[in-house]
C-alpha cells in the first residue's frame, strides 16, 4: 500500500510539469511558425535568384544587398510609400472622428432606434468586403470617383467604422457620467463635453483604433487593386506585383519589396504594441 501511494504522490507531482513542459512545447511550436517566416523574407530577400531557385531555406552565401536598390527602381517605391501614407492618415483620421463622435453619441444618448444602429455596426463586422467590389466599382465608376488621389480613402474609412465603434462605445459607457454632468453645470456644451472632456480620458482606446486601422488601411489590397487603375496612385501593396512578370518572379527581390514594405508596420506595432494591448483590454473590461 506505502509503494502504490509513493508511486501515486510521484504520479501527482510529475503530472503537472510534463503538462507544463507539454502546453511550453506547443506555444514554442506555435511562436516559430509565426516568426521563422518573418525571417524567412528577410534573410532570403539577401540571395540571388539563383540561389533562392536552389534552396528556398537555405541562408545565403552572401548578403545580396542589390536587391533592395533594384526593388526601389523597379517598383518607385518612395511613391508608393508616399501614397499609402497619404491615404492612410486620411483614412485613420476620418475613422478616428466618426467612430468617435458616433461612439459617444451611442453610449450618451438614448434615442428611438439605438439598438437597430447598434446592431447595423455589428453586422457590419460579418460582412465581407469581397462580395462587395463589384458594385462598390460600378459605383464609383458612375460618379467619377475612380482614379482620384481620394477614391481609397472613402471605402477605408466606410468599411473601418465598426469594430472601432464598439471599442469607442464600450469604452465611453465604462466613464462616469457624473465627470460630464459637473462639466455642464459649469456651463461647458454637449460638444465641448464631448472633446475636453471625454476625450483626454479616452486616449488609451482612441490610440488603440488609431493604430488598428493603420495597420488595416496601410495593408489593404482589394480595394486598391479594383479602384485604381492610375499607376502613379497605386499603393505600397499593389507595388508588390511590379516583381512578377508572364512568365516568372524574382523572388529576392519581392522578399526585398515585402520587407521594405512592411517596416513602417513594424516600427509602429513595435513602438506602440502595448498601448493596443492596453486599449483593447480596458474597452473590454469597461464595457
Amino acid at each position: 500500500m506505502e509503494l502504490e501511494l509513493r508511486k501515486q504522490r510521484r504520479i501527482l507531482k510529475i503530472a503537472p510539469r510534463f503538462a507544463s513542459l507539454a502546453v511550453n512545447a506547443i506555444m514554442f511550436i506555435f511562436t516559430f511558425s509565426c516568426i521563422y517566416p518573418l525571417v524567412w523574407i528577410v534573410y532570403s530577400s539577401l540571395k540571388t535568384q539563383p540561389e533562392f531557385a536552389n534552396s528556398i531555406l537555405s541562408l545565403p552565401k552572401n548578403l545580396h544587398f542589390a536587391n533592395y536598390v533594384e526593388a526601389l527602381e523597379l517598383t518607385n517605391m518612395l511613391q508608393l510609400s508616399w501614397n499609402s501614407a497619404r491615404v492612410t492618415f486620411l483614412s485613420v483620421l476620418g475613422i478616428v472622428i466618426v467612430s468617435y463622435v458616433t461612439g459617444y453619441i451611442a453610449a450618451r444618448i438614448d434615442f428611438k432606434g439605438k439598438k437597430l444602429m447598434i446592431f447595423y455596426y455589428l453586422f457590419g463586422m460579418l460582412v465581407p468586403i469581397h462580395a462587395l467590389l463589384v458594385p462598390i466599382y460600378l459605383l464609383f465608376k458612375d460618379w467619377g470617383l475612380a482614379d482620384q488621389w481620394y477614391t481609397l480613402i472613402i471605402p477605408y474609412i466606410a468599411f473601418n467604422l465598426s469594430m472601432p465603434i464598439m471599442l469607442i462605445y464600450s469604452y465611453v459607457t465604462g466613464i462616469p457620467r457624473e465627470i460630464e454632468e459637473a462639466a455642464a453645470i459649469d456651463g461647458l456644451s454637449f460638444s465641448g463635453t464631448m472633446f475636453n472632456i471625454v476625450v483626454p480620458i479616452a486616449v488609451p482606446v482612441l490610440t488603440t483604433v488609431a493604430i488598428l486601422q493603420f495597420f488595416a488601411c496601410w495593408n489593404e489590397f482589394s480595394f486598391a487593386l479594383v479602384l485604381l487603375n492610375d499607376e502613379s496612385l497605386r499603393t505600397v501593396p499593389l507595388g508588390m506585383s511590379y516583381f512578377k512578370s508572364q512568365y516568372s518572379t524574382n523572388y529576392p527581390q519581392l522578399m526585398a519589396g515585402m520587407v521594405m514594405s512592411m517596416l513602417p508596420v513594424a516600427v509602429v506595432y513595435f513602438a506602440f504594441s502595448s498601448r493596443i494591448i492596453a486599449g483593447v483590454m480596458s474597452g473590454a473590461v469597461k464595457g
